[in-house]
This record gives C-alpha cells, structure tokens and sequence, in this order.
C-alpha cells in the first residue's frame, strides 16, 4: 500500500476494510471475533478492540497458516465452528459467511471458491470427481497447466476449532516460500478422513486489497453495490455513477439524490426529501420534505427538519433547523437551534467558538435574521423577533422585537464628485 496506516484500516465507503469484514461476521450469527495481527499493529488491535473483538498476535510472519494457529490460545476451550477470513477482503457479505457455514455442516470442513476471470496470484483449487476438495496449490507451486484453472481459494475456511487447531500444529513450511500455508489444512483433514466441502462466491465478494490501485478497484465495486440497493429501495438517483456514498447511508423511498452528491457516514435521509448536486453530507439527519443544496454542506449533528431549506454554500454543524425554516444562501450555522419557519438571511454566521470553547446560538420559531448578520455566541434571538441586515448580536433579543447593531450611517451630499475632482489636479 505504500502507507504508514496498516493495510486492513484503509477505508472503502467510509469504513475501514476489517470494519467491512467484522461487519459481515455479524451479521452471519458469528458471536465472537479474535483479530491476528503482528506485534507493531497496534493500530489495527485498538481498532479491532473498538470493534468488540479479541486479538492475537502472530509474533512471526510465518505464513497464513501460522497466522491462523495463533488464535488457539484466545480461542482455548471453545469447541463450536470456527470461521477464518481475510482480513482484507471489504466485499465480503453475510450472504457468503452463510453459505461457508452451511457448507462446513456436510463434512465438518468447508471452504470459500470463487472462479476468477485472471485469477494472478491466487491458489488453484482441484476438485475431486464428487465435487469436493481435492488439494490447493499456492501459484508459486502451481505447475503451468494448474495455473490454467480459474477456480481459486476465496480465502474463507469453517472447520471445527478443536480439530482446526490440531491439523494446523501439524502444518509443515516445505514448499518454496518456506512458509505454513493455511491451504495446507483440508489436506491434513483428508488424512484423517474429513473430506473438505465447497461453498461458492462471486468474484467481487472475495475481492482482497493489496494495493492502492485494488483499493481503488474496490471502492468502485463497493459504491456500485450501494447504489444499486438505494435504487432498488425506491430512491431517485437521475446519475448514479455520480453520486458517492458510505456503508451505512440510509436514503427512504422517494428521496432524490441529484448528481454530485457525496455521503460521509452516518448520514440518514427519509423518503420525500431532495438533496441537490454537489452536496457534501457526514453525521447528520434529513426529513421528509427537506431541501438541501446545491452546494450545501452537511457537518456531523446537523438535523434538518420537515420541508427545511439549506441552500448554496451553506454549511450547518451540531446544529438542529426546525420545520420549514429556510437557510438559503452563503450561510454557517454551527452549534445553534433554529425554529420552525425561522427565515436565515444571507451571510448570516453564528459565532459559536472563542478560541477555547463552543457557545450555542438558539434562534426561535419565526424570527427574521437579516442578511448579514453575525449572532456572537452564547445568544438567544426569540421567536418572531427581526435583526436588522448587517447587525452584530451579541445580546439576547426577545420575542418579536427589532435588533439593530450596526454603525450610523452618515450621508454627504456631493462628497464622491468632488474627490474624483480633486484627484484631477
């Protein structure tokens, strides 16, 4: 990856790829999760942890199957199934952690297959007459009519973990990486007579990442798979290819997604609400009816009411905009509550930060903010209250009252014509 952060923290769609695979192990019932990592990982073990998962450390990289056998210890006393994933395969689905388990229930060991279209560096699956396992071979051993198969390890194994464990103390480094090769395993469960079962996945769900161009490969296929579940859940997307989203957006049926638009994570729109082009959304709700944008930008904690407008070159952080109340144009709303209907003229800023602290503007139902105007925090304009244009607030204004905070203007007659004049001489 050429990068200081570790391989598996990458993010495709918002979401760091072991995020995308913890994710999917969940969601296949899998109840406890223990992460190998090396020993300067620590990055990836708080992550994990964060997660809710056990970790391991491999204290040498001696090869996958070594990786594996170093969860026994975390893993000492359990005797249910045991799943085993790549750590970098972001597309992998519950749907296909499923199918390895079902398959696992045949035999007593299973493994993920997937035919690839130029299948590289991957190991070569050979079967055997009645459709089961026969042996992998790693490319580097593969002889030349072996990598002519297109059949490949998918990189996803179940087993029983008592008898995973012993046939993986018993894996031998005799091949040309000297290296305990976790391939290795349904060969030793054949010699002790558990024939090794197939399951059968897309080649876009075993996707691994092993470089900036396969990160880039998967973001793609990633974004494609969920714009294709917006669009199947009724949501409106006129230039899909467009619009970039997060592994947990939510959009309702109805919502329009104009082209341009990208979604940061934990953003949730309800159906019937528009966001137009070159909108920037992360951390924050949208209801039914709302308009936001074009060119709007969406910080986390904003939550934006029913039929609200949040106009171009507005931006709203940790701020709350009630039912109908509109903010137009060229417009920061940060820390603050606006009230239903409350109309926020142009240039309008609220102050909310000192340096040291974060101060909350509160706006009430109805009030009118002229253009202008820059509400210094912590300040409370009351309901249907008025700042006239070009005020600075920096006392609270109560309900239905006139602010005026500006410098006297002072006309002279005259002045403009007899300064050009005097520049004359």
């Amino acid at each position: 990856m050429k990068s200081a952060l570790p391989k598996v923290l990458h993010k495709v769609a918002g979401l760091p790829m072991l995020g995308h695979v913890v994710k999917a192990l969940r969601s296949a019932g899998v109840e406890r999760i223990v992460v190998v990592t090396a020993p300067a990982a620590e990055a990836v073990r708080s992550y994990s942890a964060s997660l809710g998962c056990e970790n391991a450390i491999q204290e040498q990289q001696l090869g996958t199957g070594h990786a594996a056998a170093a969860a026994r210890t975390a893993l000492a006393g359990f005797d249910g199934t045991l799943v085993i994933v790549n750590g970098d395969m972001p597309m992998i689905t519950a749907d296909v952690i499923s199918d390895v388990l079902k398959a696992q229930k045949r035999t007593g060991l299973a493994l993920l297959a997937c035919n690839f279209a130029s299948p590289t560096q991957y190991g070569r699956i050979l079967m055997t007459p009645d459709g089961y396992l026969n042996r992998i071979v790693e490319y580097k051993d593969a002889t030349e009519s072996e990598r002519a198969i297109t059949l490949c390890n998918g990189g996803c194994y179940a087993a029983d973990a008592q008898k995973f464990f012993l046939w993986a103390s018993r894996l031998s480094n005799d091949n040309a990486q000297k290296e305990y090769y976790l391939t290795d395993v349904p060969q030793l469960a054949k010699g002790a007579g558990v024939k090794c079962a197939l399951a059968f996945a897309a080649e876009e769900d075993v996707m691994g990442v092993n470089s900036r161009a396969e990160l880039a490969e998967a973001e793609s296929a990633m974004q494609k798979r969920l714009r294709s579940r917006l669009l199947a859940a009724g949501v409106g997307m006129p230039a899909p290819e467009t619009v970039y989203l997060a592994h947990d957006t939510e959009v309702g049926a109805d919502a329009t997604i104009e082209p341009f638009v990208v979604f940061g994570p934990g953003v949730n729109v309800a159906g019937g609400a528009t966001i137009r082009a070159y909108s920037h959304l992360e951390g924050a709700r949208v209801a039914g009816g709302a308009i936001i944008g074009p060119y709007a930008r969406l910080r986390p904690g904003a939550v934006i009411g029913e039929g609200a407008h949040i106009g171009n070159f507005v931006e709203v952080k940790n701020a709350e905009i009630g039912a109908g109340a509109k903010a137009n144009h060229l417009t920061y709303l940060g820390d603050a509550v606006v009230g239903a209907k409350a109309n926020i003229g142009a240039g309008t800023i609220t102050c909310n930060y000192d340096g040291f602290g974060k101060y909350k503007t509160e706006i009430g139902a109805g009030a009118f903010i002229g253009s202008d105007t820059a509400l210094v925090a912590p300040v409370t304009v009351g309901a249907g209250a008025i700042t006239a244009a070009g005020s600075v607030i920096t006392g609270d204004v109560e309900a239905d009252a006139l602010a005026v905070a500006r410098g006297q203007q002072v006309v002279k007659p005259g002045w403009a014509a007899a300064f050009r004049e005097s520049k004359k001489k």
